[in-house]
């Protein structure tokens, strides 16, 4: 299982001077849609504890990092739209930078789930239906400034913790097959990704997503 470094985000030059690229994207303009499904790509931050003794139990060796939602209570990992000028490795590390302002190096890719959200509703995908593909990252660097600071808070938690907190049950399924396939070591290097992930229109698959 091998490490796949997020690539560097793009930095713009503020009027003093300071590279900065506290921007977050937005509008839908280059959304992927496939089948009637948006597509989205995230990731569970994550970091090894330096004070625990028991090496063998991923539970206990790792904490995850989650961020509050822009309205409602609970607790989510970074996630968002994937764009068609980024692959969704890119994205997962794009959504990481702006909503948890943390960057590091992508472990693979959990999996993919199906969810549906209200929020999410537009002409190519009626029912706000979303495919998220899910990544694991162990995190490098936490920054002091980010896109999204001012409209959410970070949090590490220990995988128990995190799990109690999960705001959507996809999401706790999500961190269940994370926690398992570091474990074993064996999280995939890719995705199983649609073939053509443009702004399909076709009839949805047999299969109902999670609502939340």
């Amino acid at each position: 299982m091998g490490d796949n470094l997020c690539p560097e985000l793009p930095r713009v030059a503020t009027n003093n001077g300071v590279l900065s690229s506290l921007v977050a994207r937005t509008g839908r303009h280059h959304q992927r849609y496939d089948h009637g499904y948006r597509l989205v790509a995230g990731c569970v931050p994550f970091r090894y504890r330096a004070d625990c003794s028991i090496k063998n139990d991923v539970h206990q060796t790792i904490e995850v990092m989650m961020v509050t939602t822009q309205g409602g209570p609970g607790l989510l990992f970074p996630k968002g739209g994937w764009e068609t000028d980024e692959t969704a490795e890119e994205a997962a590390c794009r959504e990481a930078y702006e909503e948890a302002g943390v960057r590091g190096d992508l472990k693979g890719c959990i999996g993919s789930w199906d969810f549906k959200s209200k929020r999410q509703q537009s002409h190519l995908s009626p029912e706000g239906l979303c495919r998220a593909y899910m990544y694991a990252l162990v995190v490098k660097e936490e920054l002091d400034s980010w896109p999204e600071q001012h409209c959410r808070e970070r949090h590490w938690f220990t995988a128990a913790e995190a799990m109690e907190k999960c705001r959507y049950e996809w999401m706790q399924r999500v961190l269940q097959q994370c926690i398992v396939h570091l474990g074993s070591g064996q999280i995939s290097p890719t995705a199983i990704l649609p073939s053509n992930p443009l702004k399909a229109e076709s009839s949805h698959p047999a299969h109902l997503p999670v609502k939340v």
